[in-house]
């Protein structure tokens, strides 16, 4: 076993423990950062496929920008916790999706088929350019529109939390 291997296990462990908190704490603020040690686990993931854009976009937008707007979600929101009030039959249920998760997921890696790349781009072709500048070049040329639509539609929403906060404090 070498040591890449025992890596990938160590950062497998982690990534589960903390994805098993995010689900299982009762304070919604260690939840977050439960989610943020996920993030930091899949941006290690990218990091081992020998893909460091996907793991410094997976840090600075999911772990950095997207956990702020949780934290300041549940702030504005003053969650409170209340343990007692979960019913029996939400425990139930969420053993049985839980267990059919699981079950599904066993069936697909026994019996799953992997496909074969798709596309002109090659490992080749993304070692000689690299891979931020065939990401680039693909998002701004092929799917220039919807990434438009993407940042009209997330400033959009931002002006809406904005008025419905000035609207719920004053």
């Amino acid at each position: 076993m070498d040591i890449s291997s025992v890596f990938f296990a160590l950062v497998t462990v982690v990534a589960i423990v903390s994805a098993l908190m995010v689900v299982t704490c009762k304070n919604p603020i260690n939840s977050a950062l439960s989610l943020v040690l996920t993030f930091f686990c899949l941006a290690t993931y990218y990091a081992m496929l020998n893909a460091p854009f996907m793991a410094a976009v997976q840090i600075i937008v999911y772990a950095g920008a997207i956990m702020v707007l949780i934290v300041f979600t549940i702030m504005l929101l003053n969650i409170r916790v209340d343990a007692n009030k979960k019913g029996s039959h939400q425990v139930a249920l969420g053993s049985v999706m839980g267990i059919v998760t699981l079950l599904l997921t066993g069936l697909i890696l026994t019996r799953g088929k992997v496909s074969q790349p798709v596309g002109g781009i090659t490992s080749d072709m993304i070692n000689k350019l690299g891979h931020t500048e065939l990401i680039g070049k693909v998002m701004f040329t092929d799917f220039l529109l919807p990434f438009e639509v993407t940042s009209i539609l997330l400033l959009v929403a931002i002006v809406g939390a904005v008025i419905l906060a000035k609207r719920k404090l004053s």
